[in-house]
């Protein structure tokens, strides 16, 4: 799968409601979020909905195929610690990220700079 063809599958499901580890056409968190833009037909699920553990996170994104990468570029998935103890995923579209924003209930991108501080970026081998 090209980088671009996970950017434009993300951008796809914009609009798609939020739910807490959703994980398909009735709503999607963000790790929902990221595996339907991947095209992964499984996501985990075993974790807890505040906190994180960013091993666990990472190992299971290395499961699913992808390696780490220094950069960003489109289709890249980006794990971001969005607050104290959370971690948060999103996909890199080249001009925004595109995330299940639990505040505003649904699928949305949020263009420009990244608004979290970035903890890894994974590419779909």
């Amino acid at each position: 799968m090209r980088l671009n063809e996970v950017a434009t599958r993300a951008r796809a499901l914009i609009g798609t409601r939020f739910r807490p580890q959703g994980r398909g056409p009735g709503g999607l968190d963000c790790i929902g979020l990221a595996a339907e833009a991947l095209g992964l037909s499984e996501a985990r699920r075993d974790y807890a909905l505040r906190g994180g553990d960013l091993a666990a996170l990472e190992s299971g994104l290395a499961e699913a195929g992808l390696v780490r990468v220094e950069n960003k570029a489109a289709g890249d998935v980006i794990v971001l610690r969005s607050g104290p103890g959370q971690l948060h995923l999103g996909v890199w579209t080249g001009v925004g990220l595109v995330h299940a924003d639990a505040g505003l209930r649904r699928v949305v991108e949020r263009p420009g700079a990244l608004p979290w501080p970035v903890a890894s970026i994974w590419r779909k081998a």
